[in-house]
């Protein structure tokens, strides 16, 4: 696995490197299949701050995406509490590797006989899979977006593929990332739906149903006009 280190108003020592690298091994012993580990050291953006910054560590795999950051006036306290993030997520993710590897794995052929029944798989109609070879869909160009005016509130934007799965797994991507939220499609309901972190060891999850309509506000609680 590639390990790559970054910097940004700080230096990366030969002994630093040689020190994260010797930790990082024992990630590659939980997860092999994992194609990249990148290493960030930053400074505290104050310069009246204590020496040392911040240290982010992110492994990059098939699947998922672990990420971990700490603070410390030493880099080598931060990158200590970074890297225990780490391994306690790389741990979670290699036990879960390991309960699904000892399901039974349904074979392609026996797929193909039952119509992709047992893998939740829908073939596509014939028709279609013509219709997109000979071109007879029409293709739909992308409009060139417009001008926005300025304005002094940044708004990012972000968009990820859509993945099919449970609440519990959602739970799991959440804490591996490191986030307070994740965003998902519910694989009960086929709906887009947000887990978060509530206190403690309990969570919440959000979702919309369109066919709840809004309460619509009664006389008695409007506003009375000015006389």
């Amino acid at each position: 696995m590639e390990i790559t280190f970054g910097a940004r108003g700080a230096n990366i020592t030969d002994r630093f490197r040689a020190y994260a690298e010797e930790k990082l091994g024992k990630v590659t012993q939980l997860l092999p299949r994992a194609t990249a580990l990148d290493v960030r050291l930053s400074r505290h953006a104050d310069p009246h701050a204590a020496a040392g910054g911040r240290v982010e560590i992110t492994v990059h795999g098939p699947g998922s995406i672990i990420r971990a950051e700490s603070d410390g006036p030493d880099k080598y306290i931060a990158f200590d509490a970074a890297f225990h993030r780490i391994m306690e997520r790389a741990r979670r993710v290699h036990d879960k590797r390991h309960d699904h590897s000892a399901r039974r794995r349904t074979p392609l052929r026996e797929a193909v006989v039952t119509g992709f029944e047992q893998v939740a798989i829908t073939p596509a109609d014939p028709e279609i899979v013509e219709a997109v070879a000979t071109g007879a869909i029409p293709v739909v160009e992308q409009q060139p977006e417009q001008e926005q005016e300025w304005s002094p509130v940044v708004i990012r934007k972000k968009r990820f593929p859509a993945k099919k799965m449970s609440v519990s797994d959602a739970v799991d991507q959440m804490e591996l990332v490191g986030h307070p939220f994740y965003l998902f499609v519910d694989e009960a309901t086929d709906e887009c739906a947000v887990v978060y972190r509530r206190k403690g060891w309990s969570y919440g999850v959000i979702s919309l149903d369109a066919s709840i309509a809004e309460p619509e506000a009664s006389e008695e609680s409007a506003p009375a006009a000015a006389s």
